[in-house]
């Protein structure tokens, strides 16, 4: 019902990502990353500091190398010796008790912000309309919220402070080889400038590459939710099309193993040459100042001491390594921005369905009901064509019986979505007791508005958590009486535990009319003053639907009902029933009324009952 309602194919989400460019999303990524990093300023500024006692301090080891050499080998000074030898071995403790601190404040600032990251994306999905979820594969929001957000972990958590850990160990260190020799440090940074512009190059390529193996993760889960769910597994096997199945798995998790491949070599060959290229350099430093200082004449003092060698290559070492994770990184944030475009992507999708300033908050126990449709248009385009309901007009008193009937399609359920604002009208008004439902606060609505479907979801938790979904403070009293008044008691309490027997996926371990009479039961703790039946019994077998009416007739006692019937039998006592067709009223009026108009709901009705019982209705059952 939901998927066709809006047009198929995913069509609601193309048009929003048609009206969004993408370069924008792009050029402001970075920005709005930081902005989640901004309620944690202390603890950035904690670890900057840390970072940069650690960058500072660990140049004294170079430093101390070259004076031992000099100033206590060469010089036989054991005292010297002693004290830097010591030294030599406190920084780098110290340095790594820091190290260690450093870590975890980047964990935990990691870590919080992906927390954050996560609460936002889902908030706003929470936001999302209807017709959004409708058109949307279940498995590509659980893989944004999922995949794309868990693929970003590393670079949140290390990403940010391994760049300024290794900015400023670069910085200090470039400086401290200038000091030594300025030739030597020349020397050993001519072909960097080469490196960073080939570094952007492969990052872009990777960035693309990242996107297109989140677009296959996505698809994957999709595809999982779909075929591996009860419903999905029972469909496979009982059409017995396991193997296409496992072929369409298997097609798109090749293409999913060929991207991450391709993403994983992409510059590999440009970060060989790389690394190779800063193994060497330090050879060609041992050459050319060892040749400076062969060729130097006895009585002249080198540019450059044994020891200032030794101390320059060791910076030189200190150097390579944080270059060689700054060109890492820089490819690492170009796929993780790919990460974060798409996530940026949900998170600006635009929420249809809001409050309205000044929305007024309904104190339920007010509400009398009554439900207005004053020249109701609707369309699930966006564009407002075509129309899907066409001048829409009838009135339901308090505590009315309203019957919506007509063939599959004809716009029944979309009636009853406006009514919960699950949608907004295209024009025209939808008033519950005079007040526009969008004058109304959003979270009032579902307060004073309950809804029992055809198709029955039940959470993966035990009865008692699913009946508590309703009204989380419920006491066991009020369990037990909303049971009765489904007629589900009894059998709830023949399980081996109770009210805390799992239900199963989608309750499975029930029956489609024991899941409506728990479903009911979840109703009646919730308590609203107008109730909506969307073909509540249409799938049951006879005996199920009988229970299941017993329990409505008992639901619907003192509460406006608006009751979308497939089966006729079960609104023929409707206080007024409303025929919709092609996404009209094409006739009005009681049962009686309606069958001696000879129109199309006379027409349905022989069609359905001519030989059928006639003791069957909500009314005829009793409570």
């Amino acid at each position: 019902m939901l998927r066709g309602a809006g047009g198929g194919g995913g069509g609601f989400r193309r048009a929003l990502m048609a009206e969004k460019p993408e370069k924008p999303v792009r050029a402001g990524t970075a920005r709005r990353v930081v902005k989640f990093f901004a309620p944690y300023k202390l603890h950035v500024l904690l670890v900057l500091i840390a970072i940069l006692i650690i960058s500072v301090v660990g140049l004294a080891n170079p430093y101390l190398l070259k004076l031992i050499v000099d100033d206590a080998i060469l010089k036989r000074d054991m005292d010297k010796l002693i004290l830097y030898a010591v030294l030599m071995i406190v920084i780098p403790v110290v340095n790594g008790l820091i190290g260690v601190w450093q870590t975890y404040l980047n964990n935990l600032i990691g870590q919080r912000v992906m927390r954050d990251l996560r609460n936002e994306l889902y908030r706003h999905m929470q936001r999302m309309s209807l017709r959004f979820f409708s058109e949307t594969k279940t498995g590509e929001i659980q893989s944004r919220l999922g995949n794309d957000v868990n693929g970003i972990q590393d670079v949140i958590t290390n990403t940010a402070s391994s760049i300024v850990s290794n900015i400023t160990t670069v910085v200090s260190t470039i400086t401290a080889m200038f000091l030594l020799s300025w030739q030597l440090t020349l020397l050993s940074l001519a072909l960097l400038p080469l490196f960073l512009y080939l570094t952007y190059k492969v990052g872009s390529i990777r960035r693309e590459l990242a996107k297109n193996t989140q677009k296959s993760l996505a698809d994957i889960s999709a595809l999982i939710e779909e075929s591996l769910s009860v419903s999905g597994v029972l469909l496979t096997k009982t059409f017995g099309r396991q193997r296409e199945s496992i072929d369409r798995f298997s097609r798109e998790n090749q293409r999913l193993a060929d991207l991450q491949l391709r993403q994983q070599m992409v510059g590999r060959w440009f970060f060989m040459i790389t690394s190779t290229f800063f193994s060497i350099t330090p050879a060609l430093v041992y050459y050319f100042a060892g040749r400076t200082i062969i060729h130097t004449p006895p009585d002249q003092v080198p540019p450059i001491t044994v020891g200032g060698i030794v101390a320059f290559t060791t910076l030189q070492s200190r150097l390579f390594f944080p270059l060689g994770q700054l060109l890492t990184v820089q490819v690492q944030i170009q796929a993780a921005l790919a990460l974060f475009d798409r996530i940026f992507e949900y998170l600006d999708l635009p929420v249809e369905i809001t409050d309205r300033p000044n929305a007024i908050e309904l104190d339920p126990h007010d509400v009398k009901g009554r439900i207005t449709f004053d020249h109701v248009y609707f369309s699930y385009s966006r564009t407002g064509r075509p129309m899907n309901l066409y001048d829409i007009n009838f009135d339901a008193p308090p505590g009315s019986l309203v019957a919506l009937v007509g063939p599959t399609g004809a716009g029944k359920t979309t009636i009853a979505y406006l009514i919960a604002r699950l949608y907004d009208v295209t024009k025209g008004r939808v008033l519950i007791d005079g007040i526009d439902v969008r004058d109304i606060r959003l979270a009032s609505l579902p307060q004073i508005i309950g809804m029992v479907s055809q198709e029955t979801y039940l959470f993966h938790a035990s009865v008692r958590e699913n009946l508590l979904f309703a009204k989380p403070d419920a006491t066991e009293e009020e369990l037990i009486a909303a049971t009765k008044a489904a007629n589900i008691y009894d059998r709830i309490t023949e399980l081996p535990e109770g009210f805390d027997t799992i239900v199963g996926e989608r309750g499975y371990r029930f029956s489609g009319g024991e899941k409506q009479r728990i479903a009911i039961a979840r109703i009646v703790l919730k308590n609203p003053r107008i109730l909506i039946l969307d073909e509540a019994t249409s799938a049951l077998d006879t005996r199920s639907e009988r229970l299941v009416q017993r329990a409505l007739a008992t639901l619907m006692q003192g509460r406006t009902t608006i009751a979308i019937a497939h089966r006729l039998s079960t609104i023929l006592s409707a206080d007024q029933i409303l025929v919709i067709d092609r996404g009209r009223i094409v006739e009005r009026g009681t049962h009686s009324e309606l069958l001696a108009a000879e129109g199309l709901y006379a027409k349905l009705y022989r069609e359905q009952f001519l030989h059928a019982p006639k003791d069957t209705s909500i009314a005829a059952t009793g409570s």
